[in-house]
């Protein structure tokens, strides 16, 4: 059925803003996307990896077609100071001192999480299910639970035990190798505020499964943008940089636009928030307009971010001790190093030992040294934040040195960006990637809140369509794609 256009402005020209406002220019309406920066992208710029675009968005906008390329897939460098390092591409992990046992128990450990993920997988593209019966999409939901029973009653009671328990046993029942636990339990948590013995843990290992591997787009995250932005202005979104939405307009208790922080007011029949929902409900719309329950619970969103970003310039390439270069580089020697890095941080403090991602961007293309590295758990808000960050770095560089000796002499500039401070730049609650943690309590039907878990909001015509919503952050575009299928069928 034809859908009458509609006037609609999206906030937020991040990868969720671009899906969506290209999902809707598609179809026929009058889309304009505002950003406060002066380049698309949003929080894209913190990512040095991305999983993947989501296969729905990257045909409809048909990136390939944009430039956007990637590399092939990363394989994870496990780097360790003393004993050989190991490598891991899928299920396959080698190295010079690895067991064969292990190397097999990995093998069968991943082929069954990998099972449970696909199973969970298509959780990620539906709008979640309302609380009460009446509207569920029945149909679907028994489709996808009978995809979870066939997976046989052997494997369907395995799945049901394995993902109420944390990431730490569920690697050390099956594995001996600390350096393969270690990266388990990193990439459990990485991007959360819990441990890899925090219950429920390894949900989230199953939902980084769920979404592919570890890509690195030619040109970096910028080309992303680019693409995406190029994308979406060739469907016909009008793309307006250095425009900071001040407040949301309401008429007649209703979303009726925008007013930007000049002054200008856009008005619309439809307004999409695709920034974090806390931002959304307190700043933009305000106690004025939303049932005062409903305004308070979005405050108690709890959005807290433990991961530092860091970047060097170099005068010369770091050497991990032979490690591929172009590779994904992990220092989580042991589950247990990745739970002392994480429990300081619950107390505000900072861990001796930071666990860490690292990738050397120009190993690609040539270009001149680089390091980013992502650095697990940095404390969100502590007390003293000229002291944390300055302990954290000094123990992030410590470490790095331990692994690539003679590093620490040829860094050049250096920018690191605790928790705090990716808050203040890119705008995410809390500096949370996913703009609220994501975590069992606040995810499908409970994410960002009841009463807005399904893009809709108790305010009519204002529409989610971000990272704090289902499915989350991560550089895929999927939470904004879901946005705008839920806002085209309500306009149908």
């Amino acid at each position: 059925m034809p859908i009458p256009s509609s006037e609609i402005i999206v906030i937020g020209a991040g990868v969720n803003g671009l899906a969506c406002a290209a999902r809707l220019a598609g179809q026929g309406h009058r889309v304009t996307l505002v950003e406060a920066a002066s380049a698309p992208g949003g929080a894209m710029a913190l990512a040095h990896l991305t999983p993947g675009i989501d296969p729905r968005v990257a045909k409809d906008m048909d990136l390939a077609r944009h430039g956007l390329t990637f590399h092939p897939e990363l394989a994870a460098t496990l780097l360790s100071q003393n004993s050989p390092h190991l490598t891991v591409r899928g299920g396959e992990a080698s190295g010079g001192d690895l067991d064969p046992t292990e190397v097999a128990a990995f093998r069968n450990l991943h082929k069954r999480l990998s099972r449970f993920a696909a199973a969970l997988a298509p959780f990620r593209a539906m709008t979640p299910p309302r609380l009460a019966a009446k509207g569920n999409e029945w149909g679907k939901l028994a489709r996808l639970g009978l995809g979870l029973r066939a997976m046989g009653k052997a494997d369907f009671r395995e799945f049901l035990r394995m993902i109420l328990i944390n990431a730490h046993d569920a690697a050390t029942d099956e594995l001996t190798d600390d350096r393969l636990r270690g990266l388990i339990a990193f990439d459990a948590t990485l991007g959360g505020w819990l441990g890899p013995r925090s219950p429920n843990s390894l949900i989230l290992y199953l939902n980084r499964l769920a979404m592919g591997g570890a890509l690195v787009p030619k040109g970096g995250m910028a080309a992303v943008a680019g693409a995406m932005a190029q994308a979406a202005q060739a469907k016909g979104v009008t793309l307006r940089l250095n425009a900071r939405v001040a407040r949301l307009l309401v008429e007649a208790d209703q979303a009726s636009g925008v007013e930007l922080d000049s002054g200008e007011k856009l008005h619309a029949d439809l307004v999409v928030s695709a920034i974090g929902p806390k931002a959304t409900f307190r700043d933009l719309v305000g106690p004025r307009h939303l049932d005062t329950g409903f305004y308070t619970a979005a405050g108690h969103i709890r959005a807290r971010g433990a991961t530092a970003r860091l970047a060097l310039s170099l005068t010369a390439p770091p050497d991990f001790r032979g490690a591929d270069p172009a590779g994904r580089l992990i220092i989580a020697p042991s589950s247990e190093a990745v739970e002392r890095a994480w429990n300081p941080v619950k107390y505000a403090g900072v861990p001796d030992r930071p666990v860490m991602e690292i990738t050397l961007p120009h190993a690609h293309d040539g270009g001149p040294p680089r390091l980013t590295a992502l650095v697990q758990f940095a404390p969100h808000d502590p007390a003293d934040k000229a002291a944390a960050k300055a302990r954290m770095l000094e123990n992030t560089l410590t470490v790095l040195e331990d692994h690539a000796p003679g590093l620490s002499a040829t860094i050049g500039e250096t920018e690191f960006l605790m928790p705090w401070e990716i808050e203040a730049r890119y705008g995410l609650a809390g500096g949370n990637w996913h703009n609220g943690d994501l975590a069992v309590e606040q995810m499908l039907f409970l994410r960002p809140m009841a009463g807005a878990a399904r893009y809709d909001t108790p305010l009519p015509r204002l529409w989610l369509a971000g990272s704090g919503s289902h499915p989350g952050g991560w550089v895929t575009g999927a939470a904004g794609w879901n946005a705008a299928g839920g806002i085209l069928e309500a306009l149908r």
